[in-house]
């Protein structure tokens, strides 16, 4: 495996186009996520830097912009709370420590090939989780967008507080928040492809605020500290160790299902492969660096990914011009950001919450499925209101149950007993040649076939189990494996359960066409050694014919 992204510099003022206009949309999301967050500007500043720089040095997506994103934040965000109130001194340490600890779990998804797996969830459960990650967003904004600090408690603490923040709303900074929303939503498409809505929201509402409000006691960033980030040393506590792994995993998770599929994106925008392992690799080691000098986490960015590809970038060259520019504003340009108004800022967040909501599949998610539509209903009630580990465990569990419960019904297709009572129940099983026909008719009722085919996982247990009386008053029972390329543990036990049933009760059973993995698999389970070995037969049609010679004349 190749150590380093591909870093080209056969297009270089392409490379180094994009990386500029990334960098540029970058900017104001990074101090509107790090304000969002409760760890401060700089976070968001020097987690776009580092996420950025590694990501692009070592992942697998060439053209894949890495940074602080809507969703990591905002879990961010609930780590931070969650760890501060149990031990506010080192609180906020240990949050950083959290994001290590992601790193280093994403680190090892890549070292142990799991980049295929990760983004295998229902789609259902992602779409429930990332739209009530934007409504947590929103409603995490809307203080901040009436000129009040946040009053803690998370969505609950802020619904419950609103009604009192309203009435002491800041007309100045709705005012600022509202014109920002209002660049936000209605700035013409032509001049968006030119210039990102977001900084022209984050100037034009900086240059209110001191030209207009200069004199006016409204919320602003601060100056930022300037200089290189201090390093951060990993900080945990024995009793709050389950708490920060469980965060980390969640962190870790998320970040990869978010990289992996705006990699996916890039991929299909540049037309080249992606190496999917390698990008949480890549991942692991910014958020890693991220943790250790106290930024933000981030993952893939979809939009900073997009304009990057179409400004031109196309190597891993972009993202480390990126990187480097804004890695300038951190260490140089900290005091331009002092002026900027919060209530600016909010609505730049708050727009990010609307745009991760997934609006195109809610609208027809009813039409789709309706017990999909619930699914992802239940998932957004739950992550907004209960636990964004709860919601998609819960999501994923019944998800799953589903997906099981419509497996058994297709898997119950497969399988069927010959001769059936009724023609229509041979359906699934066609393909008996004239010869075969013959055969079991010369059995007259004491041959029987136990047909299974395509490849059985556990859902075609049951299955088979409910074809057990079906066999009843057959001397001899040949089960045709010929058509079955794969067999699962709990199909194979049914299989064997069924075989050993048989052959306490003096049948004869045989065994058709039982090759390759199937094969091994009952082997193992020590099927070979119970039955008499010329009974394991090439095919369905010699396995009849050997159980009618073998038959006692009736």
């Amino acid at each position: 495996m190749r150590v380093l992204n591909e870093i080209r510099f056969d297009n270089l003022r392409g490379d180094l186009f994009g990386g500029v206009t990334a960098a540029v949309v970058a900017l104001p999301m990074a101090l509107a996520f790090g304000v969002a967050s409760g760890a401060g500007a700089e976070a968001g500043l020097y987690g776009a830097v580092l996420v950025g720089l590694f990501a692009a040095l070592f992942g697998g997506t060439p053209t894949l912009i890495s940074e602080p994103t809507g969703p990591m934040t905002v879990v961010f965000t609930a780590v931070i709370a969650s760890l501060i109130a149990a031990n506010p001194e080192q609180g906020m340490a240990m949050a950083f420590t959290v994001v290590m600890l992601a790193g280093l779990l994403q680190m090892a998804f890549g070292a142990m090939k799991l980049g295929r797996y990760v983004t295998m969830m229902p789609f259902t459960v992602i779409s429930g989780f990332m739209s009530g990650i934007g409504i947590i967003l929103i409603i995490l904004q809307l203080p901040g967008l009436i000129g009040q600090a946040a009053p803690g408690g998370g969505v609950i603490g802020t619904l419950q507080a609103l009604p009192e923040m309203v009435r002491a709303i800041d007309p100045q900074e709705a005012i600022l928040a509202g014109l920002t929303l209002a660049i936000l939503f209605l700035m013409p498409a032509r001049i968006k492809r030119i210039l990102p809505p977001q900084l022209v929201a984050l100037v034009v509402g900086t240059l209110i605020a001191i030209w207009w409000l200069g004199d006016q006691d409204i919320r602003r960033i601060g100056e930022i500290p300037s200089g290189l980030p201090s390093l951060q040393l990993p900080v945990f506590t024995i009793d709050q160790w389950q708490t920060i792994l469980i965060d980390a995993l969640v962190l870790a998770m998320l970040g990869s299902v978010d990289a992996l599929l705006t990699s996916v994106i890039a991929g299909s925008l540049t037309r080249k492969q992606i190496d999917s392992d390698k990008e949480l690799l890549g991942q692991g080691v910014g958020n890693l660096a991220s943790g250790l000098f106290g930024g933000l986490p981030g993952a893939g960015a979809t939009m900073g990914t997009v304009v990057n590809i179409q400004a031109g970038g196309r190597s891993a060259l972009s993202g480390l011009t990126r990187a480097a520019i804004l890695a300038v504003v951190v260490i140089w340009a900290g005091a331009l950001t002092a002026n900027i108004p919060l209530a600016v800022l909010a609505g730049i967040a708050l727009k990010v919450g609307i745009d991760i909501i997934d609006w195109g599949f809610l609208a027809r998610a009813h039409r789709v499925s309706m017990k999909g539509a619930l699914i992802t209903y239940g998932v957004i009630v739950m992550t907004v209101f209960v636990d964004l580990i709860t919601a998609v465990a819960i999501g994923l569990f019944v998800a799953n149950v589903l997906t099981i419960r419509r497996l058994a019904d297709v898997q119950e297709e497969s399988v069927c007993v010959l001769p059936a009572r009724r023609k229509r129940d041979e359906a699934p099983c066609a393909g008996l040649s004239c010869e075969e026909r013959a055969l079991l008719a010369q059995g007259r009722g004491r041959v029987k076939i136990l047909y299974l085919s395509g490849p059985l996982v556990f859902g075609a247990a049951a299955a088979i189990s409910r074809q057990s009386p079906k066999l009843e008053g057959a001397q001899a029972i040949v089960i045709d494996l010929s058509q079955v390329p794969h067999m699962g543990v709990t199909t194979a036990v049914a299989v064997e359960s069924t075989v050993r049933d048989a052959l306490s009760q003096g049948h004869a059973v045989y065994m058709a066409g039982v090759h390759g993995q199937p094969r091994a698999r009952l082997e193992r389970l020590g099927l070979r050694g119970t039955m008499r070995e010329d009974r394991w037969v090439e095919d369905r049609e010699s396995a009849l014919k050997l159980a009618l010679e073998q038959m006692s004349p009736r």
